[in-house]
Formats: C-alpha cells, sequence, structure tokens
C-alpha cells in the first residue's frame, strides 16, 4: 500500500469514527475488484431481461424519455400520491410515502431496501444512525449527500422492520428503476443483501455478491453491505472502503467517457 493509499484509508475511518490501524496484514493487500461481467446466465448473479432500459413511462408516452430528471422524478412522485394503497403496506402503520431525495442528475445513487421508522416520520430516505453513517461514507470519497440520489426498493416503511414482501416489492419496484431511467447514475450501489438481491434477481448472499460489478440499466451496478450492518459489525468497514474507492474510479472513468 502507497502512502497515499494509507493516508486516504486512515481519512476514511476516521470520517467513520474508528480510531487507529489495523497491523492485520489483509489490511496492507487492495483486493482485485472482479471484472464487469457479461449480463445473462454466466453472471451467477445475471440482471433480469427487464432490467434493459425500456422508455420511462409518466403518463406522457415517449416524450417522457425526453425530460430531464428534475422534471422527471416529480411526475413519478406525483403518480404515486400521498396516500398509496397498492400493496398493504398502507393498512400496515406507515405515516406516509418515502420517494427518494438528492440531486436528480447524479452520476451516483444508492438504493436501500425500505424506509425505517425515522425516515418514516421524516419523510427522507437514510436519515437514521444507518442515514448518519451513509453520510460520512459519501463523504469520504469526496462528495456529499447533496451530490447522489438516495431512495429505496420499497417507499412505506414494513411494519417492525421487516423484509418486504414479494407483493409489495411487486408493486413498488417499478417506480425505482423509473427513478433510475430517470436520473440515469453512471454507478448505482445497492446497499445491503436485500437490495442487491432484488435489484440482480438473485439469492447469492451479500459476502459473495459485494465487490462485484455488475451491467444494470446503462449503469454499473456495485453491491456492498448496508450501513446498518456497519453499525453491528464495525470490521467490515474495510471491505466497503474497498468497494467506494472503486465506486470513484468507476465515476472518474466514465465522466472522461
Amino acid at each position: 500500500m502507497s502512502r497515499d493509499d494509507l493516508a486516504a484509508h486512515l481519512e476514511f475511518f476516521a470520517e467513520l469514527g474508528v480510531p487507529g490501524v489495523s497491523r492485520d496484514p489483509a489490511w496492507r493487500v487492495r483486493a482485485v475488484p472482479d471484472p464487469v461481467p457479461a449480463a445473462g446466465p454466466d453472471t451467477g448473479a445475471g440482471v433480469d431481461p427487464s432490467a434493459a432500459r425500456p422508455a420511462v413511462a409518466t403518463g406522457g408516452g415517449e416524450l417522457a424519455d425526453t425530460l430531464p430528471a428534475g422534471t422527471l422524478l416529480p411526475m413519478i412522485r406525483a403518480e404515486i400520491g400521498d396516500d398509496c394503497s397498492r400493496c398493504k403496506l398502507h393498512t400496515l402503520g406507515r405515516r406516509q410515502v418515502v420517494f427518494g431525495a438528492g440531486n436528480p442528475g447524479a452520476g451516483l445513487m444508492f438504493v436501500g431496501e425500505a424506509p425505517g421508522a425515522d425516515e418514516d416520520v421524516q419523510g427522507v430516505p437514510f436519515v437514521g444512525k444507518a442515514g448518519q453513517l451513509l453520510t460520512k461514507i459519501i463523504e469520504a470519497i469526496g462528495l456529499t449527500r447533496d451530490d447522489v440520489y438516495i431512495a429505496n426498493v420499497i417507499k412505506c416503511r414494513p411494519p417492525g422492520n421487516r423484509n418486504p414482501e414479494p407483493d409489495e416489492v411487486e408493486q413498488c419496484e417499478p417506480f425505482l428503476f423509473r427513478q433510475i431511467d430517470a436520473i440515469r447514475p453512471k454507478v448505482i450501489v445497492a446497499l445491503g443483501k436485500f437490495a442487491a438481491q432484488s435489484l440482480l434477481r438473485t439469492e447469492e448472499p451479500i459476502s459473495k455478491l459485494r465487490g462485484r460489478e455488475f451491467p444494470f440499466r446503462d449503469a454499473i451496478l456495485m453491491p456492498t453491505f448496508h450501513p446498518a450492518y456497519l453499525l453491528r459489525n464495525p470490521s467490515s468497514k474495510r471491505e466497503v472502503w474497498e468497494d467506494m474507492k472503486r465506486v470513484r474510479e468507476i465515476l472518474a472513468a466514465r465522466a472522461g467517457a
């Protein structure tokens, strides 16, 4: 590891509130990310064919695909409505729809599982303890929350923060795809097992998915550990740092493309 790499490691962990540095030799070896696999059955976690970008449907037909994200996102939000009743979650105690937040022209998008208690109250994704850690992770690669876009697979809080159920995902996931198609990010980071498995249509564990790169709706999708997992397992912050450094490299490469 070079001196610059070591300084970057220390700065990242300082941002996350982790003092000191490990003497573990593994910290001195940078993981080599898997190459971007071709879409299809050989990827292991193949992207569903329906993940190819369609025209963005917002009630405006093909014309909608030419509109800027700053116009499309409010249209999609309005279509969901303030009191969505498409699935049973509207009867199970959710307070409000948590649509998404951030820069409509973002090159980097984060996708989590579902809103939690704090998000359900504030109407903004990732504002609790896990969200605060996500903010630090974003800042560690030189960005702010205002530079990125953050959303979830589903828009309403499941009771007891349980995993979303298939019928709930079926009703809500198309809106996430339309958000992605409107924003056109260069990189999508899937936060945690549920988001990664849902987007990639796979049952592979997050431990095998994280750090790999998948083509997804004109973007590169990279799964990594959820910030809530890092709060319980701080030793995994090293892997997330490696993932985020790679995200930063992809963003830089695609900016110059």
